[in-house]
């Protein structure tokens, strides 16, 4: 670092054997690497006029105090040439460069001084001397402490005035002073929480809407022909259903769903149909307003040239360059980490791995289906459903209830489990494959991490709403998954309430978990920091002390705060048909989140180094392909996992001549008409059931559209079936992107 330039001081803590050593850029140095790093600085003044918006009385109602926080003055700028220094608008030697970018340049310089030679290979960075223990730690300090301002009157006293105006909970419905966030942490600190902001706002649209459909379903479900005809004694109690396990499982009667049908009833209503088209909308306008917004800020913050510009190459890629290859462009000899066959076995190296441990998600969702399979007969056994009056606690713990939530809740815990074992496999395989720039490492990394978690949070909703009751067979045939266990059949009322349940535990038990993970664990952390270190000594604790005790931001900086909102992107967009309050929930949870990574940051974390940030990275494109998929998967769900379609198929053409008795279009009749009948002795002995049989009963009914026994094409799919299957391809395709 001498070498470098760089002012060091050491400063030993008396209680330990630890030294802290102080670093300082001297303006030469400052402009040196200005320019290296391609660093643009201010050349005048922005005088130009911008036209204020027409809602600006409006949002001034929730800013942050201008007298307290005050704007950020506007200027030109250009990248820094140390020739050109007159033509640069420097005041003050001191201020010209603010803290944020001289934290960026001694990082820059840390992370490429050189420390040893052995063997002929020079070793270098700051990275190398914390993984192998030399140095605890490297940060930037914070300005002051977060409860009180700094006594030098020079401290402008930016982290207490962050915490202040923008991480207490008294702000939660104040704007957040973005350009104050950008100049203390940087602009990728800054682009997150524009982000989080702006997907926060957009969730009030789409969370009121969702709460008007919920509302209608509530108020309408009194009006529900189909739940009234399964809870009616006349009808549903008349309806002897057929046994969905093999020897265990015994007949029951419809009656006995009627408190699930009266709750589907609510999800699965003409405005769960409004809401899936309104979000397939809003999806699309929330990218393409985001689009708009990020541009803003690009040209206030002055990134839109960062990455031809500034992005640096990264210094353990720089450490691998030991291979000379010619440019075929630039005709020059270049240095580069491997060759192209080099390059061609590291890449397929990772995908292999990645495909891999996809493999190993899928077989861990396999495991989940065979539990459910194989636990449904246990339950079936100990939670039988019996014909003549059931016991109250029947009415709610069903065999299909307690199999759907016990699974969900092992699937929460495999999930959380994967996530901890990935995570760090994800960034093995990036390290080496060995990125460029940092932004191509993050981006990489964003790839992998994204597509573990999205087969590892959605696959079992995927197997609900897609999978589950769809390939059962008949009672006299049923279909068996691995050949012994006979699969899974859904409801009368089918498996939509099944996958709210399901999306209830996995978004709930995940917000918990992030919450108890990310704020409670640092929080705690720090107060046994905090209290070992009182404990040791009665002196004064200096700035640097006090920050080497907080929590340590990691190496990824928000990238888990980025996947996790993500993550909820996905279940707020991709299920939202089976769950019309999933916005509303998010809404809550992202208010919460705003302020409490903010409170992380200000209170709880070292200051992390600032960095440059165009944009919010590959989550971008990941955004743009949930959207494409959502519209698919919420017009699936209509079709295939509620029973919309069937009603309105039974409305328009079945219920009335020349399919149906009725003179008018009614709804009346449908349970009836969408049961189809199986003749019990026409059970299999390999299923069937055990239990005696009872009355003059020769006849069960099942949830599918077959011909009953005796017809010509006894236990074949009817016209019924057909119909709505057109109906439902048909929807489909209307319903599609274009």
């Amino acid at each position: 670092m001498t070498h470098k330039r760089i002012d060091r001081k050491k400063q030993k803590v008396l209680d330990e054997k630890l030294v802290f050593v102080k670093v300082h850029a001297p303006w030469e140095v400052l402009c040196t690497y200005a320019e290296v790093m391609h660093i643009k600085l201010p050349l005048q003044p922005d005088d130009l006029k911008t036209r204020e918006s027409a809602f600006n009385w409006f949002t001034s109602l929730f800013r942050v105090d201008e007298n307290i926080i005050k704007p950020e003055q506007e200027f030109f700028t250009a990248p820094f040439e140390k020739e050109h220094l007159s033509n640069f608008y420097i005041q003050d030697k001191d201020t010209f460069f603010n803290p944020a970018t001289r934290s960026r340049i001694v990082h820059f310089i840390l992370s490429r001084v050189e420390y040893a030679t052995k063997n002929n290979v020079k070793k270098f960075g700051i990275n190398k001397l914390l993984d192998s223990g030399i140095y605890k730690a490297a940060f930037p300090l914070h300005d002051s402490s977060f409860r009180h301002p700094s006594t030098d009157p020079a401290c402008p006293s930016e982290r207490y005035l962050l915490y202040r105006e923008w991480a207490h909970p008294k702000n939660i419905f104040k704007l957040q002073p973005l350009d104050f966030i950008r100049k203390y942490y940087g602009e990728k600190i800054g682009i997150y929480f524009a982000w989080l902001g702006f997907y926060t706002n957009m969730l009030i649209v789409a969370a009121f809407v969702g709460v008007g459909c919920f509302l209608y379903g509530c108020l309408t479900k009194d009006n529900c022909t189909w739940s009234q005809e399964v809870c009616d004694p006349n009808i549903g109690g008349n309806i002897i259903m057929c046994p969905q396990c093999d020897k265990v499982c015994t007949y029951w009667n419809l009656t006995s769903t009627c408190e699930s049908s009266k709750k589907l009833c609510i999800f699965d209503s003409f405005g769960t149909l409004v809401f899936a088209v309104f979000m397939g909308i809003w999806v699309t306008l929330f990218l393409e307003f985001w689009k708009r917004r990020q541009a803003e800020l690009e040209y206030e913050w002055d990134t839109v040239e960062y990455l031809e510009q500034e992005e640096q190459v990264r210094p353990e890629y720089e450490a691998q360059c030991t291979h000379v290859v010619m440019n075929e462009i630039t005709q020059q000899e270049e240095h580069v980490p491997y060759t192209a066959c080099g390059k061609c076995i590291r890449m397929t190296f990772c995908a292999s791995a990645v495909f891999f441990w996809i493999l190993l998600i899928i077989a861990s969702v396999i495991g989940i289906i065979v539990y459910r399979l194989s636990v449904f007969l246990v339950f079936s056994a100990t939670l039988s459903r019996h014909i003549n009056g059931t016991q109250a606690i029947h009415k709610y713990l069903t065999p299909q209830t307690a199999t759907s939530v016990t699974a969900s809740l092992i699937s929460f815990v495999v999930i959380m489990v994967l996530n901890i074992i990935y995570e760090k496999v994800a960034i093995l395989i990036t390290d080496f494959e060995l990125p460029r720039t940092q932004t191509d490492y993050e981006n990489s990394l964003t790839t992998k991490m994204f597509l573990f978690q999205f087969v590892n949070y959605y696959s079992s909703c995927f197997y609900i709403a897609f999978f589950k009751g769809k390939f059962v067979g008949h009672p006299g045939n049923p279909v068996y998954w691995l050949g012994k266990y006979r699969n899974e059949e859904c409801d009368p009322g089918g498996c939509l309430l099944e996958l709210t349940t399901q999306l209830a535990i996995i978004v709930g038990g995940k917000a918990i978990w992030n919450n108890i993970q990310e704020v409670l664990l640092p929080w705690v952390k720090n107060l046994i920091g905090r209290y070992c270190a009182d404990a040791r000594s009665e002196k004064i604790v200096p700035r640097w002390e006090h920050d080497y005790h907080l929590q340590p931001i990691g190496k990824l900086g928000l990238f888990y705060e980025y996947l996790e909102m993500v993550i909820q992107f996905g279940f707020v967009t991709l299920f939202v048909a089976s769950f019309p309050l999933a916005p509303l929930l998010a809404l809550f949870n992202n208010m919460l989140e705003i302020r409490l990574d903010a409170w992380k940051l200000t209170t709880q974390f070292r200051r992390m180094v600032p960095q440059k940030a165009q944009d919010i990275g590959a989550w971008q494109p990941i955004m743009q392909g949930i959207a494409i998929l959502a519209v698919v998967t919420n017009a699936m769900i209509i079709a295939f996992t509620s029973d919309m379609i069937p009603r309105l198929v039974y409305y328009w053409s079945f219920s009335v001549p020349p399919y149906g008795s009725h003179s008018s279009h009614t709804m009346k009749g449908y349970i009836n008409n969408t049961l189809s009948v199986f003749n019990i002795s026409d059970f299999r002995n390999a299923s069937k059931p055990s239990s005696p049989w009872f009355g003059n009963q020769t006849t069960c009914r099942y949830r599918d559209f077959r011909y009953p026994p005796g017809h010509q094409h006894q236990y074949e799919h009817n016209i019924y079936y057909w119909h709505v299957i057109a109906a439902k391809l048909a929807f489909i395709i209307v319903m599609e992107p274009k």
